[in-house]
């Protein structure tokens, strides 16, 4: 492959990782909204949409395999890809609530809170200006948490 093309797929699966980012932090948040409004439809809506973020994020670790990135980028992929497989397990497959059981629910605040800070990290490598765009969507998730919670 030459130079320029390989420059044109990494560009690619750059995109594809901010991109998916953004549409994490947005859905998620669209997660809290919608429970705090007992929004159940909404909710299934964005769950559904974070659960599919599964297939950009794959199609990037695996771009990102294929052209020798660094070994921290790949771990990060890694992490939000457990973190997502691990959504999917205990809210779609295995339907327990799980949130409810703190032995459980911690580990996955941790998961979900590594995921999404390897998402902000990842994006600052890329392209420190979508570093800041997903740090920003990231402080509407966290704000938006807080509305659930306190508002």
């Amino acid at each position: 492959m030459s130079k320029s093309k390989s420059l044109n797929v990494g560009k690619s699966i750059d995109i594809i990782f901010i991109i998916s980012s953004i549409l994490f932090n947005i859905s998620v948040s669209i997660v809290y909204i919608a429970t705090k409004l007992d929004n159940m439809e909404l909710l299934r809506v964005a769950g559904v949409i974070v659960i599919l973020l599964i297939i950009p994020f794959t199609i990037t670790l695996i771009g990102y395999i294929k052209e020798k990135e660094e070994k921290k980028i790949i771990i990060s992929l890694v992490i939000i890809l457990f973190y997502l497989f691990l959504e999917l397990l205990l809210d779609y497959i295995l339907l327990i609530p799980f949130r409810d059981i703190v032995a459980l629910h911690i580990p996955y605040i941790i998961v979900f809170y590594a995921a999404a800070f390897s998402m902000i990290g990842v994006t600052f490598e890329k392209n420190k200006k979508m570093g800041f765009v997903v740090l920003a969507t990231f402080g509407i998730l966290i704000v938006c948490l807080i509305y659930m919670y306190l508002g």
